[in-house]
This record gives C-alpha cells, structure tokens and sequence, in this order.
C-alpha cells in the first residue's frame, strides 16, 4: 500500500490560509524529501530549502525533477545556514512540520 500525503489537502489549504508565498523568496527548514515544498514552490520567487540528510535531499531532488520549480536543494543544517547566510534574503521562514 502506497502511503499517501494530506490526501484532502488540508495540510495545503492550511498553509495557503496563513501565508502569501506570491513573488516570495522562501526558506524552508528541514525540507526532508520535499513533501511540502512542491505544493508552495510555484508560488514563490525562490526557495531554499535546507536539510541535514543527505538521502532526503537526493529524494528531494528526484520528486521535484520533472518540475520546473525555482527550487535551490541544499545539504545543510541550519546552525552552519544561519551562521553563513544573511537572514534578509527571505520573506518567508518555513517549518515543515510546523503545521501538525
């Protein structure tokens, strides 16, 4: 049996609720294997998303191939992130599983 995501899109409806990802420039920590960020991605101008494992970003990049998504993957936690990168970059900070 295939197990199957926010079948309802409820988890989708809920962060559209909250958030305006138009023209934004996102940063999404803990990405995973990009469960969340293909349902936002088209919608922002750019996304970063970190992960600290490097099998969910490989599965990450696979799921999101075939889309054309401004999409920036990136094997990183997020103490050597922040401490490397200017935090005005983003319009949006994301927590994937924020939303449970």
């Amino acid at each position: 049996m295939t197990a199957r995501t926010d079948p309802e899109g409820n988890e989708t409806e809920a962060l559209f609720a909250l958030v305006d990802f138009n023209g934004a420039e996102v940063l999404e920590i803990g990405c995973g294997d990009g469960r969340l960020t293909w349902r936002y991605a088209e919608r922002a101008a750019h996304v970063t998303a970190i992960e600290p494992f490097g099998g969910s970003i490989a599965r990450a990049k696979e799921r999101l191939r075939e889309r054309h998504f401004p999409v920036e993957f990136r094997y990183a936690n997020l103490e050597d992130f922040a401490a490397d990168t200017d935090a005005d970059l983003f319009d949006i900070a994301l927590l994937s599983w924020s939303l449970c």
